[in-house]
């Protein structure tokens, strides 16, 4: 038996989206999401499913606080809907919308557990899309202003923020692959959006340094592990441009002021390029308090000339995988953090990490043991990077419960909780009460069978 024992002021948390849980899409004053638009369109989203509903956490949020008070957990991920703040975007704001959150983050102060903030979790409002989205310039400052009453609202109550959560899918997935909300398939429009969401990070960040608010405040890029297929230089590449579009291409801006040279060039030799202003590079330069770090698979990558944007494409090992069909390789976590490291000995929490298990309830239990499995062995990884001396501050599973999973619609589950969807009874899972266990100790045992 191996004994992995945390630090006592370790933050063991879950983490939500707003679009994912909340429901009420039209109650409370609530304007209209790029992912309302989105998930209405026929053919984007699994089954036609949608948010209008969801988990309706917005109606049962003291229920689902009364669930984190019993998982023990000590800190808490969530987004704020910025449509139900600002509907339009830019325009009036929501004081409903400002109440609610009020209500919601003062309930989790009484439960003892952290608020820990994001601002932008993918629901543009569709008034912003509308005259061009994150392509126009003008969401850049309709997210400062947005921010700012955030800060200004919530300042003394909420001390942890992030601005974006994972800008790679902002940027590419959804706008050069286009799974996701808008759904565009354009490699110049997720250049334009990765360049213009930056300067917003930065420009927010400026807002927050000079409110003088009471808080830490960082980004939560969702991070890539890959290793090439062969020493073949070409399989490198490709493994090297997967790790760099996903973390590079948007912490080195931050950290260094300038985008990655190799990954700018391969751009560039495609005649894309991003549209860098007058001043943009010293604005997204600003110092941020910590990373968030969203990890959920390793892959392995070989070149082909007909694989996208970055001409590449993954290789299946035999691993095993999840339900969603990522392979399970916790050593890719161990490797980025340490990856990360090239930008200083910065804090850094995991924003999420998961396993899309998609068990029912069987006499009343869901044994989502595979689930057990995954979290067993990143948090495993998590007490390595820490014993390595690396400022790793907490660990944030996702997903508090099941919910509505963008494209995949209701069929993809992560949930440490099971959800109903007709009758949304919340059931804890195995893996639940597992993880509660390690949260209660402080310290997670493995046996060797």
């Amino acid at each position: 038996m191996t004994i992995f024992q945390f630090p006592n002021d370790f933050k063991w948390g879950t983490a939500t989206a707003a679009y994912q849980i909340e429901g009420a899409a039209r109650e409370g004053g609530r304007g209209p999401s790029i992912w309302d638009t989105f998930s209405h369109t026929p053919g984007r989203v699994f089954n036609g499913d949608n948010g209008d509903v969801a988990c309706d956490s917005y109606h049962r949020y003291e229920e689902d606080v009364e669930l984190m008070k019993e998982l023990g957990i000590n800190t808490y991920r969530f987004s704020i809907s910025w449509s139900r703040i600002i509907p339009d975007g830019d325009g009036e704001i929501n004081q409903e919308g400002l109440d609610y959150y009020h209500r919601f983050v003062d309930k989790l102060l009484e439960a003892g557990i952290e608020p820990f903030c994001t601002l932008y979790h993918w629901d543009l409002p569709q008034a912003l899309q509308d005259v061009g989205g994150w392509e126009n310039r003008r969401s850049i400052d309709a997210f400062v202003k947005f921010s700012e009453v955030m800060y200004r609202e919530f300042n003394g109550k909420i001390r942890y923020w992030l601005t974006f959560n994972e800008p790679w899918c902002i940027a590419f997935l959804s706008n050069v692959i286009g799974v996701h909300a808008p759904g565009k398939q354009d490699l110049q429009a997720g250049l334009d959006v990765a360049h213009n969401l930056l300067v917003a990070h930065g420009k927010s960040v400026s807002k927050f340094r000079e409110i003088g608010v009471d808080g830490k405040i960082g980004i939560a890029p969702n991070v890539a592990w890959a290793v090439p297929y062969s020493k073949n230089e070409a399989d490198q590449g490709a493994a090297d441009r997967n790790i760099q579009v996903f973390s590079d291409w948007f912490l080195d801006p931050i950290y260094k002021g300038s985008y990655p040279q190799s990954l700018y060039s391969w751009f560039e030799q495609s005649g894309h390029v991003p549209p860098i202003h007058e001043g943009d590079m010293e604005a997204i330069a600003q110092p941020i308090d910590h990373i968030g770090i969203n990890y959920y698979a390793m892959s392995v990558n070989r070149f082909n000339p007909d694989g996208g944007y970055l001409q590449m494409e993954e290789v299946d090992m035999g691993l095993v995988k999840t339900d969603i069909g990522w392979p399970v390789e916790s050593r890719g976590l161990y490797e980025v953090i340490h990856y990360l490291q090239k930008y200083g000995n910065i804090d850094i929490y995991i924003t999420e990490n998961g396993a899309c298990i998609n068990d029912d309830i069987v006499n009343g239990k869901v044994n989502d043991v595979r689930r057990i499995s995954y979290l067993q062995q990143h948090i495993a990884q998590v007490h390595r990077v820490i014993q390595d001396g690396i400022n790793l501050k907490g660990y944030m599973a996702w997903s508090l419960m099941d919910n509505f999973e963008w494209a995949e619609g209701y069929r993809m589950r992560f949930g440490l909780v099971h959800v109903d969807y007709r009758s949304l009874k919340r059931t804890p899972k195995e893996s639940f009460y597992w993880y509660q266990n390690v949260v209660k100790n402080g310290w997670m045992e493995t046996r060797k069978e």
